[in-house]
């Protein structure tokens, strides 16, 4: 495997021991150093457990799981991650929301205090960046889930991390803010560089906004489908309305199908 994420295969059960529900069997996987990977399949698949294995959170039964040539054996410190759930602390305000991991990850914590404005000014510019500019002495309450989710971004990519997992961070949102932020993100990418995996069951986003698809099985997860997407970027939001594109999402979603139906 030769990717900056490499998960080779990999298997992972629930329960104690490792005696209970299996929800990998088999999974190899590799993400390239400033690739946008998404990651698709039947609910219930493992999609959200191998975000877990990627960032360190949880251990396999057996396989490796590499990132940035090192073998995982503990929380990933150079990953970023947001959740469908913003989860913002409602006592902060959206700027301190968004500065909260420097508290946590190091070198940031150490250096912290002694440079605090320039971390400052770090924030400010992500949340100019993705349309929030003035909002960052905002509490939650007072922001729409949109806002918040932007939000959620800037504090995924406030250490700069080389890696980021995304696990549905769209999904609760309408139509049309959802597609407000895929444009973001996909501009937060081109200029940041950094990897990107994203875990979704909505196929339009993910052939939007991916290098690559990756289609898993029903459980127990394996990946069966490696999809290249080769549009020419950046992407316009039009393009998801174009034959094409659409010829795309149906073939991924005939995938999936088959998938379900030999579970």
């Amino acid at each position: 495997m030769t990717g900056f994420v490499d998960l080779n295969d990999i298997r992972l059960a629930y329960g104690p021991g490792g005696d209970g529900t299996l929800a990998l069997d088999g999974l190899t996987m590799a993400v390239r150093r400033g690739e946008f990977a998404a990651v698709v399949g039947p609910s219930g698949c493992g999609k959200s457990t191998l975000m877990k294995l990627a960032t360190g959170l949880i251990r396999p039964q057996a396989g490796t799981v590499e990132v940035a040539g090192k073998e995982v054996d503990g929380p990933v410190s150079v990953a970023g991650m947001a959740f469908q759930n913003p989860s913002m602390l409602p006592w902060r305000t959206t700027l301190k929301n968004v500065m909260l991991p420097l508290e946590i990850v190091q070198p940031h914590r150490r250096q912290l205090k002694r440079d605090y404005e320039s971390y400052v000014a770090r924030a400010e510019e992500l949340l100019e960046i993705v349309g929030l500019k003035g909002f960052g002495d905002k509490f939650p309450w007072e922001l729409s889930g949109g806002m918040q989710q932007r939000a959620n971004l800037c504090r995924a990519l406030i250490h700069d991390p080389a890696l980021l997992m995304l696990d549905e961070p769209f999904g609760a949102l309408d139509a049309f803010t959802r597609e407000e932020l895929w444009q973001v993100m996909r501009d937060l990418h081109a200029e940041k560089g950094f990897t990107v995996i994203l875990v979704t069951h909505d196929l339009r986003e993910a052939v939007f906004l991916a290098d690559r698809v990756f289609v898993m099985s029903a459980r127990p997860g394996r990946i069966i489908v490696d999809q290249e997407i080769a549009f020419a970027r950046p992407r316009p939001i039009d393009l998801t309305y174009e034959a094409q594109f659409n010829d795309i999402v149906h073939e991924l979603r005939g995938h999936i199908a088959e998938a379900r139906a030999a579970a």
